[in-house]
């Protein structure tokens, strides 16, 4: 079984579209998908429609209930705060081997996807950031980011995070922001110069996944 982890700049930016979208696609191309969103924050438990576990298990075909809900995002916090603080106010701890172990379990796919929580170094609990999350899981990681001002220094600090640990980058996504300085074309041309040779694929602004282009492309050379 293959495995990505589908991490971001930051939050907010587009990790969840991404992820269903790589998850439609290559079921679309045979594969069976695992997909994923092991930790959650800002969960409301009385209306769970419409949010990002809840958007995972339509893209796999699964129904919404709390056996579902908990094959997806076993860790879920009501406050929409950073991992830790939101594990501290319910009394709860993240254990960091408890949730690679989870992401890492054996089950009927092909490929398993995985969607983190917020940016790069975020903190999960005392000791460890979802940065200590993807190197314990030793997995491509695709990394997600805007076009908004400022990008290029969020993109270039996250990238140069998953290097100094030793991470495989197989792609950069730059999902286009609402305001942006300059076409996003411009911005891959910039990050191309500090970050060649991982690719670097522009996803516009989209009202549905069928106008989106294929993302495959990055996970091709791992499949």
């Amino acid at each position: 079984m293959k495995t990505f982890f589908i991490t971001a700049s930051g939050t907010e930016i587009g990790k969840t579209f991404v992820t269903t979208l790589l998850t439609t696609q290559l079921t679309h191309s045979g594969y069976r998908v695992r997909a994923l969103k092991p930790l959650v924050t800002g969960f409301d438990s009385a209306c769970p429609e419409n949010s990002d576990s809840d958007l995972l298990l339509r893209a796999v075909g699964l129904q919404l209930n709390e056996k579902n809900l908990a094959r997806v995002s076993p860790w879920r916090f009501s406050a929409a705060l950073s991992p830790d603080v939101a594990a501290e106010l319910e009394s709860r701890n993240i254990d960091l081997h408890e949730l690679a172990d989870f992401c890492l379990k054996q089950e009927d796919a092909d490929i398993t996807l995985i969607e983190g929580i917020g940016g790069v170094m975020v903190p999960l609990n005392q000791e460890h950031t979802v940065l200590d999350w993807i190197q314990a899981l030793r997995t491509p990681v695709v990394l997600v980011v805007g076009s908004y001002l400022g990008t290029l220094s969020h993109t270039l600090s996250a990238a140069g995070m998953l290097q100094a640990r030793g991470q495989t980058i197989a792609g950069i996504i730059i999902s286009e922001s609402i305001n942006q300085p300059m076409k996003a074309e411009k911005t891959v041309q910039i990050l191309e110069r500090f970050l060649h040779p991982i690719p670097i694929q522009i996803l516009p602004r989209l009202e549905s996944q069928e106008a989106a282009p294929s993302l495959l492309t990055l996970l091709d050379p791992y499949l």
